[in-house]
């Protein structure tokens, strides 16, 4: 008997007034054109601009005012 398919995964996910999570590997480009590669099966990319481990996000976004936030 065959196993049912499964939906591919995405690997780039737009959370709702939060990050941009990336699965798998990928290059990032900061504000200042650095590239930096993701490291982990998921990454989490600033959308807001106030975190302080940019490009990356530190979940600063939680504390924002709702229209601040992306």
């Amino acid at each position: 008997m065959r196993e049912p398919a499964q939906a591919p995964t995405p690997t780039v996910v737009m959370c709702p007034g939060g990050p941009m999570l990336l699965r798998g590997k990928h290059v990032v480009e900061d504000a200042d054109g650095n590239l930096h590669e993701t490291r982990r099966p998921v990454s989490a990319v600033c959308r807001c601009g106030k975190s302080a481990l940019q490009p990356w996000c530190d979940g600063t976004h939680k504390v924002l005012p709702e229209r601040d936030r992306p």
